[in-house]
């Protein structure tokens, strides 16, 4: 069996942000009217990636909007949203005696899947 495809979705590669941080915030959104995800990441304490988020969930909507013109933006709701781990950035710290210490610089891939509410 497989799920019904999405009505829209969007992505955002290569994002400087752990995806750690990402999935707090995207927990917060998940299967939310879109709507109510945009005022709840307007006003997320994780300024950073709430805006990229609200960039993604902005793009997905209008995704939504040009593959079907007779869609109810009011009715679209986050029925996935992913944040996995993309490249990771592998930096030297000195430390004392000689030794060095390695700085992990991650990035996220983020994927927001829309649908319609009673489709």
């Amino acid at each position: 069996m497989t799920e019904p495809k999405p009505l829209s979705h969007a992505v955002a590669r290569y994002i400087r942000m752990s995806p750690q941080k990402g999935r707090l915030v995207a927990d917060l959104i998940r299967d939310r009217l879109a709507g109510e995800a945009l005022t709840i990441l307007r006003f997320s304490d994780k300024k950073k990636i709430a805006a990229i988020l609200q960039k993604v969930l902005r793009s997905a909507i209008a995704n939504a909007q040009q593959k079907s013109p007779n869609v109810d933006v009011d009715k679209l709701y986050i029925s996935r949203i992913q944040i996995n781990g993309g490249p990771v950035a592998k930096r030297i710290r000195p430390a004392p005696m000689g030794r060095a210490y390695r700085i992990q610089k991650r990035t996220s891939h983020v994927h927001i899947f829309l649908d319609e509410k009673g489709r």
